[in-house]
């Protein structure tokens, strides 16, 4: 499973990026986590709000922290 978190490092951005690395981590499963902070890679997939999390290509938040049973309930289909 490759999922990334997008977002120019704010606050909101590495929040997310730990709620998901718990998540992963709860949820026993292999996953890579890749942080995207260039700008251009980040419009390139879509987003034009952060954070955003993607999983195996699937924009599944743009604009706000997901809560941690959101990002397991994305992990778990």
């Amino acid at each position: 499973m490759q999922i990334k978190v997008l977002g120019p490092g704010c606050a909101k951005c590495k929040k997310t990026e730990e709620v998901v690395k718990e998540a992963v981590a709860e949820a026993g499963i292999e996953a890579e986590v890749e942080k995207v902070t260039n700008t251009m890679e980040i419009a390139a997939a879509g987003v034009f709000g952060t954070p955003a999390v993607i999983i195996d290509g699937d924009v599944k938040v743009v604009g706000k922290v997901p809560s941690k049973d959101q990002v397991k309930s994305w992990l778990a289909k």
